[in-house]
């Protein structure tokens, strides 16, 4: 029975098995963008702050309408009381103990006619930081967008790699067996097979370190973009090197660059919106020193047990509380103000100093916009001019390689030489390789740069 039921696990665990792998998930740079906008914690945050925003720019709408309060209250007493109709029987006492019980209402509301134009003066300031966390919103989403467009980027640039030392390997492989078969029949000295071993060696080494350097990108990607990190993914690998090729005969100017920077910039925007809110809670201040006007309107009523009319009695409730005990009122009121310890001239000054640090925050902002757009640009036309040199010297050393491995076939060339002429090859390719990526990596850091990043527009 035992052996059975072993038998039975064992064949359930080799049916399912294919069932519980798990398959790869395929995503493409733009999904993998989409990914890390959705899963982001600080473009939530900064979503956040914008709803707060849109919050405080309601709460101060409201600000306008009259603030309405109400307030009921009730009461019960005992104590003595000075009955004066006592005092005319003989023997009695005119202070009694009386409990009584008592009920008041209020309804105010209270409006403010002018108090500086501090609420037109506040609801600017709140609209203009609303747009200062918009903006704030969309660099935020421009990071995270560079940040996966990066990190994708240099996984692929890993797989090139990977290939490209996968194919060396092979091609090692390759020359391994014929030279093998050379020393065989005597063609070729046996150190040949022995250097050929070695450098077979090396290359398997090498591509031992590239598929460990590849799965360090992907995990950095895959942290990225905040999905399990012990999951299966794999990353498609776009059209690269025709784009490349094709922004070679892009051309830049600089000044235009930086001025499209300096107008484009989300960060740039969010810190004038924040010098404009200063400027208006500056202003906000100095409407302190001005008299405000409010106005006021009430209505109160009250109910006593105790309450009676000459020659009726106690009052009932309803004819109290809702007729005899009502009163209204009306009131205007002007508050100036005269001295308050300094403290509105304090205010003054410090949101003056608060808007002159931002004006200064800003012009340090744009001289680094103006520094990271001119320095990749710079680094722009470099990798440009590296890529054609690499194109170049890739071709003359697959040439070279070529020429070698033929001269080396018909005896004219020593396996050394031709040793040296494939790793001139290889790393040549791997030139190449790292200058075509870099120069894509560097559109999209001026594109960053420019503010001009957006999920619709990074392509490779």
């Amino acid at each position: 029975m035992k052996r059975f039921l072993s038998s039975t696990l064992l064949a359930l665990l080799f049916f399912t098995a294919p069932i519980l792998a798990q398959e790869a998930r395929t995503i493409s740079l733009q999904e993998a963008i989409q990914i890390a906008l959705d899963n982001n914690y600080q473009l939530k945050q900064a979503e956040n702050n914008l709803d707060l925003a849109n919050e405080s720019i309601r709460s101060e709408y409201a600000d306008f309408a009259p603030s309405v309060n109400s307030s009921l209250s009730g009461g019960r007493s005992t104590g003595q009381q000075f009955i004066a109709d006592r005092l005319s029987e003989p023997g009695l006492n005119p202070f009694v103990d009386v409990t009584s019980q008592s009920i008041s209402g209020r309804i105010g509301a209270d409006v403010t006619i002018f108090d500086g134009f501090n609420n037109i003066l506040s609801l600017r300031a709140s609209q203009q930081s609303k747009i200062s966390s918009e903006e704030s919103l969309q660099r935020a989403k421009e990071q995270v967008i560079f940040n996966t467009a990066s990190r994708y980027l240099q996984v692929l640039l890993d797989l090139q790699l990977l290939e490209i030392a996968q194919e060396n390997l092979e091609n090692s492989m390759q020359q391994l067996e014929q030279v093998r078969a050379q020393v065989e029949v005597g063609s070729r000295p046996t150190v040949d097979l022995y250097n050929q071993e070695a450098q077979v060696a090396s290359d398997e080494l090498a591509v031992t370190q590239q598929e460990n350097s590849l799965k360090f990108s992907k995990l950095v990607l895959v942290r990225q973009l905040q999905i399990d990190p012990l999951g299966n993914y794999d990353f498609v690998v776009p059209e690269t090197e025709m784009e490349a090729q094709q922004s070679i005969g892009q051309e830049f100017s600089l000044s235009e660059l930086i001025d499209q920077a300096i107008l484009n910039r989300s960060d740039l925007k969010s810190e004038i919106a924040d010098i404009k809110t200063l400027e208006y809670q500056l202003q906000m201040a100095q409407g302190s020193l001005y008299p405000s006007v409010s106005a006021s309107a009430s209505m109160s009523s009250r109910y006593s047990d105790q309450y009676s009319l000459p020659g009726q009695g106690s009052v009932s409730f309803s004819d109290q509380f809702f007729d005899q005990q009502i009163n209204r009122s009306l009131g205007l009121s002007v508050n100036i103000p005269i001295f308050q310890n300094w403290n509105r001239m304090y205010n003054i000054q410090a949101s003056k100093v608060q808007l002159k640090n931002a004006e200064l925050s800003f012009d340090n902002s744009k001289l680094q916009v103006i520094q990271e757009v001119t320095q990749a640009y710079n680094d722009y036309t470099s990798y440009v001019k590296q890529l054609e040199a690499s194109e170049k010297s890739r071709r003359a050393s697959e040439r070279a390689f070529e020429t070698q491995q033929e001269r080396y076939n018909v005896g004219s060339s020593t396996l050394i030489e031709l040793s040296q002429a494939q790793a001139s090859y290889v790393e040549a390719q791997s030139n190449y390789t790292q200058a075509m990526y870099n120069l894509i990596f560097q559109e999209k850091l001026l594109d960053y740069y420019l503010g001009k990043l957006s999920g619709d527009n990074v392509e490779f």
